[in-house]
C-alpha cells in the first residue's frame, strides 16, 4: 500500500506503464535494426539476425533514443560514426538513425493514437485525491505531445523527458538523473518518492537514486525479471496497487 504516511510523490515513466506506447516504440525499433541489419548483413556477407523483443528490453527499452541505438550495435559488434543533428533520416550515423526511428514512432502514432492503462490512470487519480504529488519521466522526447494526445496533462505535477534531459544535459536512465530532476521540481526528496518503471533501466535508475520504493510494471518479459533488476515488488496490472486514502496530518 502506498501511504502518504512514508511518501510524498509518485514519479511514473510513460510508455509502458501509463500509455500503450511501448509497443509502437518496438514496432519502430524493430523496424529500423531489421532493415539495418539486412542491409549490413548483405554487405558483409554475414548471417540476418534479426532484433528480438529480449534486444529491445535488455539494450533499448527505457534508455535514450541514441544511447538505445549505441547500446544495440555494441552488442552486436558494430559501430556508426556519430554523426551530428543536423543530418537527415538516410543518413548511415547513429544520428541518422535516431531520426530514422522517430519518423517511424510518429508514422505509427499517427496511424494508431494514443491509448492509456486505465488501471494506470486510476492510480494515478488515486494517488492525487490522497494528496501524492506526480510527475512523468520519460527518455522520449515526443513525450509531451503523447501526454497532450492522451489528455492526461492534468494528472502530472512535473515533467522530466527526452527533451528536457537533452537541454539540461542530464544522463539517461540508468543513471537516476531525471528522475532525481522531477522529484526536485516536485520538492520531494527521493526517499519520499516511489518510481513506477516497466524497464530494467528505469527500475535500476530508482534504484540508484535511492528512492524510497520502486515498482516494477511488468507488461512483457519472463516474471521476476523486475525485481531482479532492482524493484521492491513487481506487478502487472496498477489497479492492483492501493492507495491509503486518508491523508496524515
Amino acid at each position: 500500500m502506498l501511504s502518504r504516511r512514508d511518501l510524498d510523490a509518485a514519479l511514473f515513466d510513460l510508455d509502458g506503464v501509463v500509455t500503450r506506447t511501448a509497443q509502437v516504440h518496438a514496432e519502430a525499433w524493430t523496424r529500423l535494426f531489421d532493415a539495418y541489419l539486412e542491409t549490413h548483413a548483405r554487405r558483409s556477407g554475414g548471417p540476418f539476425r534479426p532484433f528480438t523483443a529480449e534486444d529491445y528490453q535488455r539494450y533499448v527499452d527505457g534508455r535514450p533514443r541514441l544511447d538505445g541505438i549505441r547500446c544495440f550495435l555494441e552488442s552486436r559488434g558494430l559501430t556508426l560514426p556519430e554523426g551530428s543533428p543536423e543530418e537527415g533520416s538516410e543518413a548511415e550515423t547513429v544520428q541518422g538513425l535516431g531520426k530514422r526511428k522517430n519518423g517511424y514512432f510518429l508514422e505509427a502514432l499517427a496511424r494508431r493514437g494514443v491509448e492509456v492503462f486505465a488501471g494506470a490512470v486510476g492510480l494515478l487519480e488515486r494517488l492525487r485525491a490522497a494528496g501524492f504529488r506526480t510527475a512523468v519521466v520519460s527518455a522520449s522526447r515526443n513525450c509531451e505531445a503523447v501526454v497532450r494526445a492522451a489528455g492526461l496533462e492534468h494528472l502530472f505535477d512535473a515533467r522530466v523527458d527526452g527533451v528536457e534531459a537533452g537541454r539540461l544535459g542530464l544522463p539517461g536512465k540508468p543513471a537516476p538523473d531525471t528522475f532525481l530532476e522531477a522529484a526536485r521540481r516536485l520538492r520531494v526528496s527521493p526517499e519520499r518518492a516511489v518510481v513506477l518503471e516497466d524497464a530494467q533501466a528505469g527500475v535500476q535508475a530508482g534504484r540508484r537514486g535511492h528512492f524510497g520504493f520502486v515498482i516494477g510494471v511488468r507488461r512483457a518479459g519472463p516474471e521476476g525479471s523486475l525485481v531482479r533488476a532492482g524493484a521492491n515488488v513487481e506487478v502487472a496490472h496498477l489497479a492492483t496497487v492501493k492507495v491509503e486514502k486518508e491523508i496524515p496530518e
